[in-house]
């Protein structure tokens, strides 16, 4: 028996007629005769009852017909659900992410995946760029969004979102009277910085920046979250460079200025294991990448009203 076999069995039970029944499915009349025969004989009952002038089911006929309008709307159902894992619109997706990213386009991201893609189950985890090359590595997450362009064996990396760095001050510091700052001032400064062993790539960068500025910054204080360096910042307790989207966590007794060198840009970057198949996993970043193009030409469209 065959999925066809159903078909041309529910067009005959539903026409009760052969012949109109041969003009819906556009096969001619004498095949169609034949198979529902073959099913008969398969299935050892007689499934219509047959007169020169009628057609009518039989007791079991009007029992097979329930059983095989069930049969196909199973049938629908499961390939609806299949297509749908196969687009990445069911299943689970687990994502790792920086703290400082929710003052980006992350949120936005979240929420247009949410609305469009109800049927995936979220799991959001706070993680430094450190922790989530190892829950990547271990599977406990499925899309890391880190701080660094990290080159780690397995792993693909990709830019989705540049930023600047600025200059984070007391606000009663003596250089928050200028709009720009250039970093050789900042030498005798104390700084407070992102923990190397948390993310190399975005403390290099740091201290290549002073280097080339001719000093090495000297450390007052390690944090690792973005908003506890701000916080110590408030405090007092020395001066940070940062990404720009920091100046979005509004923070009482911070100012922000910009550095008069040209400086190299950081960014937020999408990380995901190079051999994961998963289609939900490349929807997400699928729409990574087009919310956040799409947030930028909207900015920049502001910008240049």
């Amino acid at each position: 028996m065959e999925l066809r076999h159903l078909h041309y069995f529910i067009a005959v039970a539903e026409e009760l007629h052969f012949s109109r029944a041969a003009e819906r499915l556009h096969i001619s009349q004498p095949p169609l005769s034949q198979q529902i025969r073959d099913l008969e004989e398969e299935l050892g009952v007689k499934l219509f009852e047959r007169t020169k002038r009628q057609v009518h089911l039989t007791e079991a006929g009007n029992v097979f017909l329930e059983r095989s309008y069930r049969v196909l709307a199973q049938l629908e159902q499961a390939i609806a659900a299949t297509q749908r894992i196969g687009r990445g619109e069911v299943g689970q997706l687990a994502i790792g992410f920086v703290g400082s990213a929710m003052y980006t386009v992350l949120p936005e991201i979240l929420r247009v995946f949410r609305e469009q893609f109800p049927a995936v189950e979220l799991h959001l985890h706070e993680l430094t760029t450190a922790q989530q090359i190892q829950a990547l590595y271990d599977k406990q997450v499925d899309v890391g969004i880190v701080r660094s362009a990290i080159s780690e064996p397995g792993l693909s990396v990709e830019c989705f979102l540049p930023e600047s760095l600025v200059l984070a001050l007391p606000e009663t510091h003596p250089l928050s009277t200028q709009t720009q700052v250039s970093l050789s001032t900042l030498a005798d400064e104390l700084f407070i910085l992102f923990p190397a062993k948390m993310g190399p790539v975005f403390y290099e960068q740091i201290i290549n920046m002073c280097q080339q500025a001719g000093f090495r910054p000297k450390v007052a204080q390690e944090a690792v979250q973005m908003e506890t360096i701000v916080g110590l910042v408030a405090a007092g307790l020395g001066i940070a460079i940062v990404p720009d989207s920091l100046q979005k966590f509004h923070r009482g007794g911070v100012i922000y200025r910009n550095l008069k060198e040209e400086i190299p840009n950081t960014g937020l970057y999408l990380t995901w294991r190079q051999h994961d198949s998963s289609p939900v996993v490349r929807t997400f970043l699928d729409l990574a990448r087009r919310t956040t193009q799409e947030e930028s030409t909207l900015k920049s469209t502001w910008q240049s009203a």
